[in-house]
């Protein structure tokens, strides 16, 4: 079993999570069921699964849940450019959080590569 928070993926997904809640907090209500939902959950999805994976019993089901870690940062992403193009968030807000999901991605796709590696 592999601790988590030891990878630095993991920390930044986490750090992801917090500064997406305070980003939707922002949106307008009649989103908070639809919008807002459905971007936290995606958030909350990516770090939650490579704890998941962490705690599998093979390096092979720990890849799977970095792929649906994966998955689930290429939704956010989307998410996050629908809400700039309806205007719940200003072009440097998306730029930031934007380009941090960008780096997890890009992580989460060396980190995958890596593990193979071992197999």
């Amino acid at each position: 079993m592999i601790d988590y928070r030891n990878y630095k993926v993991w920390q930044k997904s986490h750090q992801l999570v917090t500064d997406i809640y305070k980003l939707t907090e922002t949106f307008p209500k009649n989103e908070q069921f639809n919008l807002v939902s459905q971007i936290n959950r995606a958030a909350v999805s990516v770090p939650t699964n490579i704890a998941e994976g962490c705690g599998r019993e093979t390096q092979k089901e720990l890849i799977r849940f970095l792929y649906i870690s994966s998955g689930s940062s290429h939704e956010l992403e989307y998410l996050i450019l629908l809400s700039k193009d309806l205007n719940f968030i200003k072009e440097e807000e998306y730029n930031r959080i934007s380009n941090e999901i960008i780096e997890i991605k890009k992580m989460l796709a060396s980190l995958i590569r890596k593990i193979n590696e071992t197999l």
